[in-house]
This record gives structure tokens, sequence and C-alpha cells, in this order.
């Protein structure tokens, strides 16, 4: 029995030259950086290069890269610290209702104090219809927060069209590019957003380390008090290690990008063609148009049987995949993303996210398909339901 991971959008492994970099800053250069002695000096050096690498990633300055936990944090930081700056000017938070949760959750808890929230719908496909941005908009509104690519369906949304409008009406602008950076170019000059939350687990990285962009020159709050660390904006002696391992990790995705796109690209392509061809009764969620995709993702709608069913049998021949996000796959209810494009429940509850990722290969795709096939056959065999239309 073969191992086949396909949940690259839920974490991925550490690759070996990121675990090299980080090992020496357990046990050699273990300073803490805020202290003004040689180990300290060493460790900061690290954390100085590691910043350097997040900043070539996404053609930003180093100095507009701030480390956080990781990409949740980011995205709580960018929306409460608004809030509160802003909260004299106005009130209003646009963002979209395919956001991760990580955003969706942090609004209605601003909602709770005073805040409006509009959550803007999208197409069929996942994608924000700019017209309805600009309507969304009021005198009141103080930020626009629209995710990058959607980590569920994979969709890539048009932000520097987005962003252009935002601001057009002086209002700030936030992506969240979780699933973006490391998949896609990203160049944060390019697109004109005023923030950008990152993650290193999800380009070969470490847990527990993440980035928010913020344009030079833009005044927020702190996030966590009590020290000086990250430019007196998040306090808390630095994720040395972990830094590091996302400068690292940076650093690879930024010099491998576009082998990665294509190998991703290529073993989708090849999963998705024997899948649609050899198993009926299968919808594809998301961009039917794959240059508007995630290079690496599938979202499929298998009707008859359950998508929770599906993904234990495949786990019991040694293949992961995920049944929606990660974030919630621990949650009742149908994705709110499926919910969101208008797949119907009895659709969504049959769906499964495959993602792939650099260790995917030709051979995966046809065991993973081979087995993908007997299970649909198996349960649709003693689904109540085998044979009719739509549920």
């Amino acid at each position: 029995m073969k191992n086949v991971y396909l949940d690259y959008s839920a974490t991925t492994p550490v690759k070996e030259q990121v675990v090299n970099e980080m090992i020496p800053y357990f046990t050699e250069y273990f300073g803490n950086p805020s202290s003004l002695y040689t180990p300290g000096l060493e460790a900061k050096e690290g954390l100085i290069t590691a910043r350097n690498r997040v900043a070539e990633l996404i053609n930003s300055r180093p100095e507009e890269i701030y480390f956080t936990s990781c990409g949740t944090e980011s995205d709580n930081w960018v929306l409460e610290a608004v809030a509160e700056a802003l909260e004299n000017k106005g009130n209003h938070i646009i963002t979209s209702k395919i956001e991760h949760h990580a955003i969706l959750h942090t609004c209605q808890h601003l909602e709770k104090f005073g805040f409006e929230v509009t959550y803007l719908d999208v197409d069929s496909e996942g994608f924000v219809r700019p017209e309805e941005l600009e309507s969304a908009i009021k005198d009141t509104t103080i930020l626009v927060s629209i995710m990058m690519v959607n980590n569920e369906i994979g969709t890539i949304q048009p932000i520097k069209e987005l962003a252009k409008i935002a601001h057009n009406q002086g209002i700030l602008f936030h992506t969240d590019a979780v699933q973006a950076i490391g998949n896609m170019p990203v160049d944060v000059k390019d697109l004109d957003v005023d923030f950008m939350s990152m993650s290193a687990h999800k380009i070969y990285g470490p847990k527990g380390v993440g980035a928010l962009y913020k344009r030079r020159g833009i005044q927020i709050p702190s996030f966590i008090h009590g020290g000086a660390q990250e430019k007196k904006k998040r306090a808390g002696t630095e994720n040395t290690a972990g830094i590091v391992g996302f400068g690292k990790a940076s650093e690879l995705a930024r010099m491998n990008l576009h082998s990665h796109m294509n190998h991703s690209s290529k073993i989708r392509n090849m999963m998705w063609e024997r899948i649609e061809k050899e198993i009926p009764d299968i919808i594809l969620n998301g961009p039917k148009d794959f240059s508007k995709r995630h290079p690496g993702n599938l979202n499929i709608a298998i009707s008859y049987i359950e998508g929770e069913s599906v993904l234990l049998m495949l786990d019991f021949n040694g293949i992961c995949v995920s049944t929606g996000s990660a974030c919630s796959s621990e949650t009742l209810g149908t994705s709110h993303v499926l919910n969101a494009i208008g797949v119907p429940v009895t659709k969504a509850n049959g769906a499964i996210r495959i993602t792939v990722g650099d260790n995917t290969t030709e051979e995966d795709v046809d065991y993973v398909v081979d087995n993908l096939k007997q299970v649909v056959a198996k349960l649709r065999e003693l689904s109540p339901v085998n044979g009719e239309k739509g549920w």
C-alpha cells in the first residue's frame, strides 16, 4: 500500500533545506535577538536574513514585513487594528462570504462592538464581482478584505482590480494571501495592497510562524503589548528558528516558483482528466478555467455519497484528502464556501478537496484515481439513492 498525501492546502512537509537552516538556531545561535551580546546578535542576523527573504518573495521592503505566529494572527491583527485606528472615521468593513474563518469570525466579533460588515456574494465559481464591491462602499467604509486564493475551491481573485476600487475611494485594502504565496507570482507593488497575510507552513516551512505585510507609512496599533519586538508592533520573544525556516522556505519558493507551478498544474490536470473521464456524476467546484485556479487544487462533488465516507475509505488505503478546509474539518455542516457558490447541500455533502504538491508523482495519480473509483463504486452500491439524479 502506498502513502499518498493530497492535502497540501492544509499544510506541507518541511523541506530538508529548511530544517537544516533552522537547526543551528535551536542549539548554536540560541540567543535572544533582543540581547546586545554576541549570541543575541547572531540570532538577530537570522531574523534580518529571513525578513529580507520573505520581502523578496512578495517584492516588498524588508521593513514592511512583521512576523507573527500564523496567517490567522495576521488576519486578526489587520481587522482589529484598522477598526481601532479608524473608528472615528467609520465603522464599515467589506469582505466576502467565502473568506477563511480567520476573517469571517473576526468580522463577526467586531460586529458585537458596533462595526458593520458587508459580506459580498460571489458568483458560481467563487469570484467577487468588482461592480458589487464598488456598490457596497459607503462613506463609513474603512477596510476591504478579500482573500487572494480561496483555500477550498482555489479561486484566484482579481485583487489588483479590487484594490484599485477601494483606493479610488480612499479605503485601505487587505488580502489574505496564505494560499497564494509560493503557488503563484505575488507582487505587492503591482497589486497595490496595503496589507497581506502569509503563513510559513503552506510553503514547506514550519508551523507556528507567519507574517503580515504592512505598506510603509500606514500606522496601525500594536496587536500584542509588552515589548519592543517587530518595531514595537508585536511584542514577545521571536520564534527565531521558525522565522529562519520561514525565510528559507520563502527563498526556495521564489527560486522554484515556476517549476513548482508547472509540476502542480500538470499533476492536478492529469488527476482531473482521469476523474472526469472515469467516474460518472462528478462536479468540479470552482473555476473551470484552470488558469484562474490555484495550480494544485481540485474540489469535486461526488453525487449520491458522503465526502466524509470517501475520506475515511481513502485514508484506509493510505491516501489523504480533505472534505473542506482543515481549519473547519471538525465542525458539522456543509462548507460555507460551497454554500456561497450555490452548490446544493446534497452535492456539497459529497465534496472532497484534493491538493497536490512538490512530492506528488504521476504514479500517485494512478494509485489515487484507481482507489477513488473503487471507493465511489462501493459507496454508491450502499447508498439508498444509488442511481437517482441529484438526491
